[in-house]
């Protein structure tokens, strides 16, 4: 396909510089609806960014974008000149994403699907104590902590970093199990698992330590136990600037201060 054949979607945060500048940009290059375009371009933050690869869930359609938000670590520079040229030679960085089963205390299961990582977190000022299990077999029987993640390759630089979680490139098989503030066992810092495994967190004490878990922005109140793994089937695309990929991003955060 052609740079002038390219059908584009451009689509923005509420934040006033991202819809001022997904205007211009459609004077610019027009713009069709999203449920028809060849690419679509997110203006805005990695927030935005995790918005608009969960909206494209069913058509998957290679998303590039262009930070216009706070945080851009999975955005490109944003520059209104030679946008089709960009695009028609950006490099791809596809990701699978995680899905989470949950079953709450009152015994409903709860499905979402996360891009970044699977979280648990305590919901008051007890701490939470969960049992950890991979592949059917117990790991842990008792980890006493403000929480615990499971993290992509992907969200491997968001939350999973700031709570000392391992970096880990696009294209390795493997997920991070990342624990928040863990109390006992004190000196756990979590593991490395092969992207085939399955981890079972069940909450201990639900009723004085109650829990709830996240996929991304998809939250469940009062679980009782969460199932995570990896949806091999689903594969999502992010668009780089060339010479500004995924992995080269990964590699440069790990020789940063």
């Amino acid at each position: 396909m052609s740079q002038s054949d390219l059908q584009i979607a451009f689509t923005a945060s509420d934040r006033p510089e991202a819809q001022a500048a997904c205007e211009r940009l459609k004077g610019l290059y027009g713009g069709v609806d999203p449920a028809v375009a060849d690419v679509i371009v997110a203006l805005g933050g990695d927030g935005f960014m995790l918005e608009t690869l969960h909206t494209n869930l069913e058509r998957r359609t290679p998303v590039f974008g262009m930070n216009r938000g706070s945080v851009g670590f999975l955005m490109n520079d944003y520059e209104e000149s030679g946008l089709r040229e960009r695009l028609a030679m950006a490099g791809r960085a596809v990701i699978h994403p995680l899905q989470m089963d949950a079953w709450t205390e009152a015994g409903q299961v709860h499905s979402g699907l996360a891009i970044n990582e699977v979280s648990l977190l305590r919901q008051t000022r007890q701490s939470a104590k969960l049992r950890i299990s991979v592949d059917g077999r117990v790991r842990l029987d008792e980890l006493a902590c403000d929480g615990c993640m499971v993290a992509t390759a992907a969200g491997s630089t968001a939350y999973n970093l700031s709570a000392h979680g391992p970096i880990i490139p696009l294209d390795a098989p493997i997920l991070a199990l990342t624990p928040i503030s863990a109390f006992r066992p004190r000196r756990w810092r979590g593991a490395l698992l092969p992207h085939t495994a399955k981890v079972r967190f069940e909450v201990l004490e639900p009723d004085k330590r109650p829990v709830s878990a996240t996929a991304d922005s998809f939250e469940v109140r009062r679980v009782a136990a969460v199932e995570v793994r990896e949806r091999r089937d689903i594969a999502l695309t992010m668009l780089f600037d060339a010479g500004r990929s995924f992995e080269e991003r990964v590699l440069a955060e790990q020789f940063t201060a």
